[in-house]
């Protein structure tokens, strides 16, 4: 884990019987640290996210919360969900391929945007360094996932720091939830980007969409939501 990691997620994982091995903050410094257990212990290693198996488990979400919607009458017209390494959301976009259901992803603004400019540039971006408070994105979207992110997702959008905050706000006192930032992301997408919002109305019309919003991690604590709102 990095070690920047916030302490109720390493404590968590401690917590599960894991010996936690900490890295750099980057993505090439956790692979180096990866690869060096790996030759002292053969270790296999189980990806995150940048693996076909990975993304299509990830992908199950997407099926569920559309035989939800459809359940309840209100079937859907867009999924979002948040990015960090790609794989919920490409497996996201490879589960509603073909049903008429639109992916669109969300980022922060905050140095880890980089899925929204790699597909305005033609390029993944391979590095990433960020202290957004949307700790869980901090990571670069993987060679495989973007792939299939470019391919297969309608649009990435992203959102600042203080939308976040506004956001993760929100859905605490209103719908009693305890989300962390990163799974707030999507909503304050929603909420606060003017591109999105304008989109939505260009392309439903009056009629509007439905649409379903992943929130992704509940790994946050009551000190780490104090300092964040202490700054406000």
């Amino acid at each position: 884990m990095p070690s920047i990691s916030t302490p109720s997620k390493i404590a968590a994982t401690q917590s599960y019987g894991s010996h936690v091995v900490f890295s750099g903050s980057t993505e090439p410094e956790r692979v180096a640290m990866v690869e060096k257990i790996q030759a002292e212990t053969g270790a296999i290693l189980v990806p995150p996210y940048n693996h076909p198996h990975i993304l299509l488990g990830q992908g199950t979400m997407a099926l569920e919360l559309i035989e939800q919607a459809e359940e309840m009458g209100a079937p859907l017209d867009a999924i979002i969900a948040p990015v960090g390494g790609g794989g919920m959301l490409s497996g996201i976009a490879v589960a509603c391929e073909g049903t008429g259901v639109r992916v669109f992803g969300a980022e922060p603004e905050e140095g880890a945007d980089d899925c929204k400019k790699g597909l305005a540039q033609g390029k993944r971006i391979e590095q990433v360094k960020t202290l957004t408070i949307a700790d869980g994105l901090r990571t670069p979207v993987g060679d495989i996932t973007y792939g299939v992110i470019e391919r297969l997702v309608k649009g990435v959008y992203s959102v600042s720091e203080e939308e976040i905050k506004m956001t993760m706000k929100l859905v605490l006192e209103r719908m009693k939830v305890l989300v962390e930032p990163s799974g707030c992301v999507p909503l304050a997408v929603l909420l606060f980007d003017e591109e999105f919002r304008a989109m939505v109305e260009k392309e439903a019309g009056p009629q509007g969409w439905n649409i379903g919003v992943i929130f992704s991690g509940g790994n946050t604590t009551i000190d780490i939501m104090m300092k964040l709102f202490s700054r406000t």
